[in-house]
């Protein structure tokens, strides 16, 4: 069945256009989703389509109006739900997240600009916000890309190959191993010979290995996440030490 996703924006035609392109793109030709674009200025009821106002209580900048809004939710009853409203204060998307979405049959996306949302829309219609990090972006579109692209590509079909989504970053708790390609050497670094010895049972080692190595060094939050490293993980940690930063050990 394909995933249903509903975006509500005032700039649709930006989204439409890369998620037109490459994997999303193909995708969509696959029916792995479909995208649904609603420009929530189109049910403003004043001759300046206005979706702003100043916030009660002063203060700079101006806040989206809920009526607009609700609007739009209510005007098409096939919008998918849960409805999640993109903001810096929401639960922080990762993968886990991206994984819980691409299970379910739909879901809609609301991308605030300004200084975000009137709290009457969150309250009234939105079932959960989510934050693409601790970071403030001028409006939600690239959050709800970042999102949608996250989800679709761990649907079945949503990459060429399934089994690319196993290896990636994350996947495992894991950040993913390095990765190289042809020519063998590079300005006189070559590549690791393990990946060029055909065992592929020692290269599945090797990368383990090199996903525990950077996963430790750059992210040990991840590391304590997944409950620690077990002895066999520091058996081959110690058989592969770590390639960062230009060696080429295995």
């Amino acid at each position: 069945m394909s995933l249903r996703i509903d975006v509500l924006t005032l700039f649709p035609d930006a989204l439409a256009q890369y998620a037109a392109t490459s994997v999303l793109g193909r995708a969509s030709e696959r029916g792995v989703f479909e995208l649904h674009l609603h420009d929530f200025r189109e049910a403003t009821d004043d001759a300046h389509r206005t979706v702003d106002d100043t916030p009660f209580g002063g203060g700079p900048g101006m806040v989206l109006r809920a009526e607009p809004i609700l609007r739009t939710i209510e005007s098409d009853p096939e919008i998918a739900r849960p409805i999640i409203a993109l903001t810096p204060s929401g639960r922080v998307f990762d993968h886990e997240t991206a994984k819980e979405l691409s299970a379910l049959g739909g879901f809609s996306l609301l991308c605030g600009r300004y200084e975000g949302f009137d709290q009457r829309l969150i309250d009234q219609a939105v079932d959960f916000e989510l934050s693409v990090g601790d970071f403030v972006l001028a409006g939600g579109e690239l959050a709800a890309l970042c999102v949608i692209e996250a989800v679709v590509r761990l649907r079945p079909g949503g990459l060429g190959n399934d089994e690319s989504v196993l290896d990636e970053s994350f996947a495992a708790g894991l950040l993913e191993y390095p990765q190289y390609t042809k020519p063998a050497a590079v300005r006189d670094q070559g590549v690791p010979q393990v990946l060029r010895s055909g065992d592929h049972a020692r290269i599945a080692r090797w990368r383990h290995a090199q996903s525990l190595h950077r996963t430790l060094e750059r992210r040990p939050d991840l590391i304590v996440r997944r409950g620690g490293i077990t002895p066999e993980e520091l058996r081959i940690m110690e058989e592969f030490p770590s390639v960062d930063g230009g060696g080429q050990t295995g």
